[in-house]
């Protein structure tokens, strides 16, 4: 019989054909081993200030948090196939530790668990995948821009000044010297910037590109040498490096912490929710929180998500969805309500996570932490150095926020700068995702031909990216 090949027919499967599990698929590695185990600290600047601030303000059980935070990472991981981060709900922390009187473990849960009913709504519902679609993209810009500016400004406070998070405030200045002083911060910084750079991953194509054009034989060696170098500062786990050395750090300025460790995790117990309760929960906590985590924990995770990974782009329904699952979950047992987050992934990016491998390694290491330091690990928490979570915050912020950088005409760059400074100004994420809206609206509409009398919408391939309005 003859060979279809001979003839010059290709044949393919009618049916896709993948190799392997569809877990194993999104595990697979995309950078070293080390650069995944790197990225997976990248948003601990954000995790560790808030979980600790609501363990001792509002006497959140810290095992419990632990166990299901893990839990959430290793299940995102797995499923989503990039470095998805979880991260408390900020809104709700800041109300649960900021106003008077603070908020219960209980009005805390429900906060929670009343945003994640409104993001499970609108993600079963695929209103959240309308809204991603259509919502112009100077506006989203806009909103990454004021959120990683907001974790730059707040990582030099933490590098800066002392930082009491019980009562959330900023102190006197820094010492120079000391275990959190002002030089150990500043060497991690220059430690993280000589491994790391700019963060720019294309340095080696650019360097081979430069490489082939010119004809010198030195040059070309220069170029080699070069790409060796970086190619070996880049293998380094920085991040985790910086991290574990703050955690040696803790026992050194307090031995006594081994004294406090006790082994196992707390017992495990369903809150008890009153009504009142709940009515506090969503009027104080959860109705700043939502708008907060539609544009922050899905609109801006997916956009930044399409910039980061092309190939790998999120939904908008199933990343609301998964905020709203995985809320349901843990905080009936009182652990804390969380989110996905545009800084934290931005992150874990940052430091080299490419896979939800990295995640997952994250969520193995707070699953052992929780299960055998439980509640006493708060005293580790308590003496880590804030100078070093400021420098992984500033790390994170600086990413997320040259994500705007593809703003290109005028009229965009306007749009996006109205909104991040209306965001940062009115510490509002909706306030300014209104006001951008809006603008978008006005300078399309005197750009318009109102000659016609109607205006239709017109639908793109990539509506975020080209949301017109148009007569």
């Amino acid at each position: 019989m003859e060979d279809p090949s001979s003839n010059g027919i290709s044949t393919a499967p009618l049916l896709p054909q993948h190799r392997g599990p569809w877990w194993r698929r999104n595990l697979r590695l995309r950078n070293p081993l080390s650069s995944e185990m790197s990225g997976a600290v990248g948003d601990l600047g954000t995790y560790i200030p808030i979980v600790l601030t609501l363990t001792l303000v509002s006497h959140l059980d810290l095992s419990t948090t632990l166990i299901f935070t893990a839990l959430y990472n290793i299940a995102t991981g797995l499923l989503f196939g990039v470095p998805m981060p979880v991260q408390p709900m900020k809104s709700i922390a800041a109300v649960a530790v900021s106003e008077s009187p603070h908020l219960s473990v209980s009005q805390i849960a429900a906060a929670g668990l009343s945003t994640a009913a409104v993001l499970l709504v609108l993600g079963a519902t695929g209103l959240m995948s309308f809204f991603y679609r259509y919502i112009p993209q100077p506006v989203v810009r806009g909103v990454q821009l004021s959120q990683g500016l907001s974790f730059a400004f707040s990582a030099i406070k933490y590098i800066r000044y002392e930082q009491d998070f019980a009562a959330s405030k900023s102190g006197s200045p820094r010492s120079w010297l000391g275990l959190d002083g002002l030089i150990l911060a500043l060497a991690s910084i220059l430690f993280l910037l000589l491994s790391t750079g700019a963060g720019d991953t294309d340095s080696s194509s650019s360097s081979s590109s430069i490489e082939d054009t010119d004809g010198s034989l030195e040059l070309s060696q220069s170029k080699h040498r070069i790409k060796q170098r970086l190619r070996i500062l880049s293998s380094i786990p920085s991040a985790l490096l910086v991290f574990l050395f703050g955690l040696v750090i803790c026992f050194v300025r307090d031995p006594s912490i081994f004294k406090d460790i006790r082994f196992g995790p707390s017992k495990l117990h369903v809150l008890k929710i009153t009504w009142d309760d709940w009515k506090t929960g969503f009027f104080r906590a959860a109705v700043p929180q939502i708008p907060l985590s539609v544009l922050n924990s899905v609109i801006a995770v997916c956009k930044l998500s399409g910039d980061l990974f092309p190939d790998r782009e999120l939904s908008a329904t199933s990343v609301s969805v998964s905020v709203g699952l995985m809320n349901f979950v843990g905080c009936w047992f009182g652990a804390m309500p969380v989110c996905h987050g545009a800084g934290g992934l931005a992150g874990q990016y940052r430091f080299g996570a490419r896979t939800g491998l990295s995640v997952v390694f994250l969520g193995l290491g707070k699953l052992f932490l929780g299960l055998v330091f439980g509640n006493s690990f708060v005293r580790v928490l308590s003496q880590f150095p804030i100078g070093i979570l400021g420098v992984l915050l500033l790390f994170a912020g600086v990413e997320l926020a040259m994500a705007s950088r593809d703003m290109n005409s005028k009229e965009e760059s306007f749009v996006m700068l109205v909104c991040a400074a209306v965001s940062l100004t009115g510490s509002s994420a909706a306030l300014g995702f209104g006001c951008g809206i809006l603008l978008f609206l006005l300078v399309k509409l005197r750009s318009m031909d109102c000659s016609s009398g109607f205006f239709s919408f017109k639908k793109s391939k990539n509506p975020v990216n080209e949301a017109n309005i148009i007569p």
